[in-house]
């Protein structure tokens, strides 16, 4: 099983900086992508971010040249560096990872408890 923890929210002005952390611990047996999601009061939740395996990444138009998404294998931690920040950025921040957790288990989507992300003067 898949434990997924994300740290880093917080307050920060506009234009302002925010690394997002997410650790992941437990085994499973394949990923397939791991990712960033974040949902505002109101609205669906959508992706900011993710990466594969082999370090392909894709981003929300509405992020694309601000935030970075990154991981270190060693640490088994992902990372969403996020510059620039504007109001609408403001959302709860959830960690994402996509894949089975045994060689014959359906793809199944893991997540942790999310973090407040809140971008205000």
């Amino acid at each position: 099983q898949v434990q997924l923890v994300e740290s880093g929210g917080g307050l920060v002005q506009p234009g302002g900086s925010l690394r997002l952390s997410c650790a992941a611990s437990g085994s499973i047996f394949s990923i397939y992508a791991r990712g960033w999601y974040r949902q505002a009061p109101g609205k669906q939740r959508e992706l900011v971010a993710k990466i594969t395996p082999g370090g392909s990444t894709n981003y929300a138009d509405s992020v694309k040249g601000r935030f970075t998404i990154s991981r270190d294998n060693a640490k088994n931690t992902m990372y969403l560096q996020m510059n620039s920040l504007k109001p609408e950025d403001t959302a709860v921040y959830y960690c994402n990872t996509h894949g089975r957790a045994t060689i014959g288990a359906p793809p199944y989507d893991y997540w942790g408890q999310g973090t407040q992300v809140t971008v205000s003067s």
